[in-house]
């Protein structure tokens, strides 16, 4: 585990407010945390619980482990396999259900391509092979929102739809 990053957790944690356009007070009453101890966690003076990372990730609508990367709380090879899921987290464009969904897709690739490589871990790297020729054993049949059809997941079973 890295060493707790408060300086680069306040930083980040005053940037994803100004981008959801939430004043201090505002990102505090949603958290539940005090208008001061907020402050102190953005200016580097203090370091705040994985409770309350956790809380301030609900209230920004960004993924915990987002803010646990920053904190420092996760190391590098978990960070990595977080980096998708937590930018698909944070689309405010999408709903809660795509979200789900594209982090299926994007988990059943790398275990795929792990593998492939060899790895029965489930992790993949950026020299794992691509999924070019594979087959579905069988398609899903979920759709988007608009009622398009998603793609089928390579390897996914039935009973997984």
């Amino acid at each position: 585990m890295g060493a707790l990053k408060v300086g680069e957790l306040g930083e980040f944690l005053r940037e994803q407010r100004r981008s959801a356009r939430l004043s201090l007070r505002q990102l505090a009453d949603a958290a539940g945390v005090s208008n001061p101890y907020l402050s102190q966690i953005e200016r580097g003076l203090r370091k705040p619980s994985a409770e309350i990372l956790q809380q301030l990730a609900k209230a920004l609508r960004i993924s915990a482990e987002t803010l646990y990367v920053q904190a420092g709380m996760l190391d590098a090879r978990e960070r990595d396999e977080l980096e998708v899921p937590a930018a698909i987290l944070a689309d405010p464009s999408i709903n809660e259900r795509q979200k789900q969904v594209l982090i299926q897709i994007y988990e059943s690739f790398r275990k795929e391509n792990a593998a492939a490589a060899g790895r029965p871990d489930g992790s993949a790297d950026e020299t794992a092979g691509t999924t070019a020729g594979t087959t579905a054993d069988t398609t899903a049949d979920t759709t988007t929102a608009a009622g398009s059809p998603v793609a089928p997941v390579p390897g996914q079973k039935e009973d997984q739809k």
